[in-house]
């Protein structure tokens, strides 16, 4: 996951209140990490743009509860995608009281919301300190500009369609396409990708509206047509500015080419299937499951609640899986499967006759291509398509007679064609269309980058000719349409780096340019890496070992992650050549996000798959001649020769600076002093086309000297801190370096520490004028002895940090000074020790700070990891590397508070497990025979997962069958049977000793137990969890089936229960630099209050980043969950619904199914739904969020306390009181365990508990616990604290309302006449006191200031670089002389 941008969000919103309830008028309230840069780009004039917008208390009053889930006119800014950061707990902020007086009626209002506590993880360029750009020719980039993004969003245009055989219809031309520029590309992009993108201006291309034509309702069978104006065709590439609005466009029918019939062929089959969820399950063409629409089915009749309840009751009941204490873990409600779609069946078979290809006397009639087609009538048909269209010929499936059939039929759509023969296909396609354009378009657009699904149904295989066609050309990213076209992936590649930059539409341009090649590119470097794996690619050393050969395909060049030539053996062999692509993406992504013009990385991609590492890299222009010109710059031997270029350090020292690498000097092969600024192993060398490339870019980050290789280093420059955690230790390679977001935490710390100790110097507390972070920045000069004292304190605070430059901070790092075979000159001797020296002191700020801190974010519950992925983004949020995880069980036992950390040490230790499984299973498959793979996988997943000790079957019955045929062979066939059935020999203890034994190798962590099953009994994992983390990570997909994991009897996993095996890709991630600029002043202008301003600029965003990535992609699903919550607060509960629910479809989409993210947009998704009415969808809604988590954490984590109190929230608001105390009294418990008994969390739980028990009437056991939550507020927040009164006013209440049911219960039982005697009032829920609970339980609370309060508040983080929560905490309850309260 990328890290986050900015620092600790806050939502404050200080606001004036009109009315007793209402905030109005948003204005500026203290917050955010100064940045002079940002704040100056937001207008000065920036002002609430509508006062008077509510906060949600209710359902919102334009919003009906039948389109509460469903918005097919997509809002504004269209998109949807992206993953922002995880949701982190609430902090629990208390109330303060209002003054008296006049400030009771003119108060302030404070909005603390949890979703802007964190920046949203989107990818932010190296160098945050340089705003939007670079330097260019003119000294820096154009900035984006309001009236630039305002362009951009511009009204849609509307055109008429006249289409032939059809009445003429409206169209209004989407915004922003996701199509490439290269109209050559339009081939790979899928019908409908255009039809949800927002409506924008006549910037979009002809060939664009060509492509949303395709999939409107009345024109999708059209594909090979022309655009008339006034009788003029309208060119492919021209934009629709030459269109006036309101004009009438002509479909024209265009002649067929052999081109545009497999075009044509591959949209009606795509049309054809588009119900069928099989390519999802499949993972292919871009389609990945999604399951929000079975649960936003009820709600339909846009009655209230109450008034539903009157006529019909609402069935409330979950599931029994669902339940709180329920240990059943289902499989099969993951994926909701449903086959209403096959009763939109159309044809039985379209194929491709094998008639084809045409000979050459029917060429000469415009014969392109023959097809089979067997209709729902069970009639056969043979088809001739032409240059004219399509016909029926009366060919058979023996005898070939071309001529038409009688009656002569010719269509231009073989859609129009069947619908013609086939009356069932006319009914049923006419349906399908209903259907398809009734679907979400989230649904069924394409996602750039392909999502796989660990687990699916075990489908039918279908006839597809399309695939076949696609499976035995195997073409692997070529045009599939045009043999023996490739593409020239480098030049590409380059040339779209090259295009200007200067503007906005450049950079848009540019960006979506990069963006869709790079896409296209991963996707074939997949597909090449599963043909090399396969043995499908010849390859260039055919002569070598297998595991040495290097592949080019496709102008891919392929080679495999095993020590070539002993190349790595200095780095450690197989496991350096196995980490050193993953180090050489991770360079070519840090140098990409730099984009230092003139300066060109390779396309990379790395693929695992069936155990074997792939490295897929676009070709340098000659390098694979003969007699091209070698290396001018870096070493490829590991020192032996190194080479320097004054154009390579030219450009170098341009990335050095974001980079933050220094320029140092090593020796040559000469022994000549060389310089450098990378990495001695990053490799410069200029290609036939002129460009100066770099390659090999291992160290491009500082090395970790915790971790080395070969032997420890026990020198007395290892600080004390390393030292004393057993570091540093021997890794099985020396490629490991420490994490970007480490080194600029670290940077961070020293700056402080250099600010620190200038003041000090100087002799004076105010700090001196902050040089940014941004190194070169001097301060300015003095004169005389004040000029001289300042030199002198400067030049000391950059010796006391480890500055590079004397006269101003500048942190950097010598990527070299840990490398072996690296010899450095003689007089560098003290300079290497000062170096060496820092690289240490990051190391040791690792260990001491940052680990630490992560189990602090855990703690406070700014971070909730629920499975691996997520526990794997939180370290590396911090810079800590993975292979820490056994130093972060060491500290987590440490720490006092552990018990409160038992989720984060059950998923580490987890995640310790799985990943030592992974490393074991890689090495596992590499022994396995082709024909063996379903059994071997599903062999080693019985061992480590299976509670049974019966061996699992010996294979399949094709394996057993050749085995028998080997038994009549020679000896030499007997071992080849010995080495085949190596993995065989595998069983459950050898496997857990070797799991063990890895633990403690890599991650030098104990496991002391001696199974699994003890692991499991005493830290309480859940297998089924650990059964989807390691196949996700490893990429097998296993049969969609209950698993019984306790049987004793037999095998949990047959070779049937493994479907499939999938690679797993890692590659660069491009994005849009100016959105991510918009998207870190959007969440300034929210840190100040400004909600509207901050709205407008995540629109913006949206716009920027759908344009350049499409709308399905992580960054823009960030913006749809911020702009979700924003509208939401703001009142608009119909735009938070609509953007909310498309966050949760591209979560899916792009994320999971299953995906802790895609859980918070669940749970997020049904609070909106409940303030705007739609009670029962929010229930399930919530239903589906606790059995995700339950499937993911178990039921003992954080998570589920907070679902539990929602569900029991809104089961009591459907008075199903019962149900709802058995929600909120596990909420209580597992409250208890996660934020400590005397919490305000806790008192919340206990307080929700009364109110259900007295609606119940059950006024003992609400007494009962509402004096634990006054106890508890009393205790924290004081006696005069809001809350406490209201405990207390309400404990008076419940003891009334208990004396008078007492006393009339007395009086049944008496003779004591009742008449005097009142009865006892039982209260209902109140659905804005409901609301408001759910607002605090999802982090989003209102604390109400007076005018005194704000302005000590505005003083006291005045000159703050940011506000943190214990510092708004500590400082507003100090204002009301309250004691500090923990948050929960």
């Amino acid at each position: 996951m990328d890290s986050g941008v900015g620092g600790v969000m806050k939502g404050l919103v200080e606001v004036e209140r009109t009315d007793e309830s209402i905030p109005a008028v948003f204005r500026s309230v203290a917050t955010a990490q100064e940045n002079s840069g940002n704040a100056s780009e937001l207008p000065t004039d920036l002002k609430p743009k509508n006062p008077d917008q509510n906060i949600p208390t209710g359902p919102a009053k334009n919003c009906e509860p039948a389109e509460c889930c469903r918005d097919q006119n997509l809002p504004d800014p269209t998109v949807a995608g992206a993953e922002p950061s995880d949701i982190h707990t609430e902090m629990e902020a208390a109330e303060t009281e209002e003054g008296g007086g006049a400030e009771k009626n003119q108060g302030n209002m404070l909005l603390v919301d949890r979703l802007f506590l964190a920046a949203p993880r989107v990818s932010a360029p190296q160098n945050p300190e340089e705003e939007l750009s670079e330097p260019r020719d003119d000294g820096r980039r154009k900035q984006p500009s309001l009236q630039d993004l305002a362009e951009l969003q511009e009204t849609g245009l509307t055109v008429r369609i006249q289409s032939p055989g059809a009445e003429s219809f409206e169209l209004q031309v989407p915004h922003q396409s996701v199509l490439p520029e290269d109209p050559s590309l339009f081939l790979r992009v899928t019908p409908v990708s255009l039809s949800v993108c927002r409506q924008v201006s006549e910037q979009m291309l002809v060939a664009e509206l060509h492509q949303v034509l395709m999939d409107h309702e009345l024109t999708c069978h059209r594909t090979c047509f022309s655009l008339q104006l006034g009788g003029a065709t309208l060119e492919k590439l021209a934009e629709l500015r030459c269109v006036p609005p309101g004009a009438q466009l002509k479909v024209v029918e265009d002649s067929y080419s052999v081109r545009d019939v497999r075009l044509h062929l591959r949209h009606v089959r795509d049309l054809l299937r588009s119900l069928d969820p099989t390519d999802a399950y499949n993972g292919v063409n871009g389609s990945s499951p999604s399951c929000l629409s079975s649960y936003t089915r009820g709600d339909k009749d846009g009655e209230s609640v109450g008034k539903r309840r009157a006529a019909e009751k609402l069935d409330c009941s979950p599931p029994e899986y669902i339940l709180p204490g329920c240990k059943e873990r289902p499989l099969t409600p993951l994926l909701p499967v449903s086959t209403d779609w096959k009763s939109f069946q159309c044809l039985r078979v379209l194929t491709v006759s094998s008639w084809n290809p045409p000979p050459g006397n029917r060429k000469m009639h415009g014969d392109l291509m023959y097809l089979q087609v067997l209709t729902m009538e069970d009639k056969e048909l043979n088809i001739t398509s032409s240059t004219r269209g399509f016909y029926l010929n009366q060919s058979t499936a023996f005898d070939f007679s071309p001529k038409p059939a009688v009656p002569r039929i010719l269509c231009h759509s073989l859609v129009e064609l069947l619908s013609q023969v086939s009356p069932a296909f006319k009914k049923n396609f006419s349906a399908l269309q209903k259907r398809r354009v009734q679907q979400h378009p989230y649904e069924r657009i394409a996602a750039p980058f392909q999502v796989i699904s660990w687990i699916a149904p075990h489908g039918d295989h279908t006839l597809d000719c399309v695939r076949a066609e696609e499976t035995h050309t195997s073409r692997m990213g070529q045009d599939e349409h045009t043999a023996g076209q490739s593409r020239e992936w480098n030049e590409e590649l380059q040339s779209c780096r090259e295009l200007p930059r200067n503007s906005v539409q450049d950079r848009l341009h540019r960006e979506r340019s990069i963006f869709k090649t790079n896409c296209d590119f991963v996707a074939a470097a997949a597909q090449g890496a599963v043909a090399v794996t396969d043995g499908n690619v010849m390859p260039l050393n055919p002569g070598e070992s297998p595991r040495l050969q290097m592949f080019v395909w496709n102008n891919l060049f392929f080679s495999q992650g095993f020590d070539m030539s002993e190349h790595y053996r200095p780095l450690g062999g197989n496991g350096a050549a196995h980490a050193a692509p993953v180090c050489d993406l991770s360079g070519a992504q840090a140098y990409s996000s730099v984009d230092t013009e003139g300066l060109y990385t390779l396309g990379t991609a790395v693929v695992d798959y069936r155990g074997i590492r792939v490295v897929a890299q676009t070709i340098v222009p000659g390098i694979l001649e003969k007699n091209h010109e070698q290396i001018v710059y870096g070493s490829n031997d590991n020192g032996t020769t190194v080479f320097t270029h004054p154009r390579f350090l030219e450009l170098l020292e341009k990335s050095s600076k974001p980079l933050r690498i220094r320029r140092h000097r090593v020796l040559d092969h000469n022994d000549t002093p060389v310089e450098l600024c990378s990495g001695i192993s990053t490799v410069g060398l200029f290609g036939n086309d002129g460009r100066p490339y770099i390659l090999d870019l291992l160290r491009t980050f500082p090395p970790d000297p915790n971790f080395q290789f070969p032997e420890i280093n026990t020198r007395d420059d290892v600080p004390e801190e390393c030292r004393s955690s057993g570091f540093p230790r021997l890794h099985r390679h020396s490629l490991a370096s420490l994490r970007p977001e480490l080194t600029e935490a670290f940077v961070q710390h020293r700056f402080e520490v250099y600010k620190k100790t200038v003041s000090q110097e100087l002799g004076q507390q105010d700090e001196p004028r902050e040089q940014s972070e941004e190194p070169g920045c001097e301060l300015g000069a003095g004169h005389g002895a004040a000029d001289f004292q300042r030199r002198n304190a400067i030049l000391k605070a950059c010796e006391a940090v480890g500055s590079v430059s004397d006269s101003c901070f500048d942190i950097r790092f010598n990527p070299d000074v840990c490398s072996p075979g690296v010899r450095f000159p003689s007089d560098c001797v003290e300079e290497l020790q000062s170096h060496r020296r820092l690289i240490w002191e990051a190391a040791a700020f690792l260990l001491w700070s940052q680990i630490p801190a992560v189990l602090r974010d855990c703690l406070d519950q700014g971070a909730g990891p629920m499975d691996g992925a997520t526990l794997v983004s939180v370290l590396h949020q911090r810079g800590v590397n993975v292979r820490y995880l056994g130093s972060l069980m060491k500290e987590l036992d440490k720490m006092e508070e552990r018990g409160r950390l038992s989720h984060v040490q059950r998923i580490s230790l987890g995640e310790i497990i799985v990943r030592s499984a992974k490393h074991i299973f890689r090495i596992y498959l590499q022994d396995v025979e082709p024909a063996a793979f379903s059994a071997a996988v599903s062999h080693f997943l019985n061992c480590l997962l299976s509670a049974s000790c019966c061996a699992s079957d010996s294979g399949s019955d094709e394996l057993l069958s050749r085995r028998r045929s080997r038994r009549r062979r020679t000896h030499g066939g007997r071992v080849g049977l010995s080495a085949a059935g190596v993995w065989l020999k595998l069983t459950s203890s050898e496997l857990w000793s070797r799991i063990r034994a890895e633990a403690q190798d890599y991650y030098h962590y104990t496991v002391h137990s001696e199974s699994l099953e003890e692991v499991i009994q005493t830290h309480h994992l859940q297998r089924i969890s650990l059964l989807r983390e390691l196949s996700m990570k490893t990429g097998i997909q296993v049969q969609l089936r209950e698993y019984v994991f306790e049987s004793r009897h037999r095998p949990v996993f047959g070779e049937d229960d493994i479907i499939n095996m999938f690679p797993v890709v890692k590659h660069l991630k491009p994005t849009s630099t100016d959105a991510t600029r918009l998207l870190q002043r959007a969440q300034l202008a929210v840190q100040q209050g400004l909600l509207r301003d901050g709205h407008e600029l995540i629109s913006q965003a949206l716009t920027l980043f759908s344009s350049v990535c499409g709308i399905l992609h992580q960054d823009v699903c960030t913006c749809l969950r911020l702009l979700g919550r924003l509208s939401y607060v703001l009142g608009e509960n119909a735009d938070a619904l609509s953007y909310q629910e498309k966050a949760v479809l591209s979560s899916e989409r792009v994320q999971g199914i299953d995906h802790p993210q895609t859980i918070q947009d669940y749970t997020s998704l049904a609070l909106y739904c409940f303030a705007g009415g739609c009670h029962s969808t929010a229930l399930q809604l919530l239903y589906r969020a606790r059995y995700l988590t339950l499937l993911v954490s178990g039921d003992d984590h954080p998570q589920v306390a907070q679902l539990d109190s929602m569900l029991g929230l809104v089961l009591y608001g459907l008075m199903e009181y019962e149900l709802s105390l058995k929600y909120l009294q596990n909420a209580l418990n597992l409250t208890v365990k996660y934020h400590g008994a005397r919490s305000l969390k806790h008192a919340q739980s206990h307080h929700l508990l009364a109110t259900v028990y007295e609606s119940k009437g059950e006024f003992r056991s609400a007494l009962q616990h509402e004096k634990e939550a006054y106890s508890i507020y009393k205790s924290q927040v004081g006696e005069i604290h809001d809350h406490t009164k209201e405990s207390s006013e309400y404990l008076k209440k419940l003891t009334q309302q208990a004396v008078m049911l007492q006393k009339a219960i007395n009086h049944i039982y008496s003779d004591t006449p009742r008449a005097g005697v009142p009865a006892p009032k039982f209260s209902t829920p109140s659905l804005p006191d409901i609301l408001q609970q759910l607002n605090l339980t999802c982090g989003i609370i209102f604390i109400p200031l007076s005018a005194k309060e704000l302005s000590d508040l505005r003083n006291d983080l005045k000159g703050k670089e940011k506000a943190t929560i214990q510092d708004l905490e500590s400082r507003l309850l100090r204002q009301r002389s309250l004691k500090t309260a923990d948050s929960p």
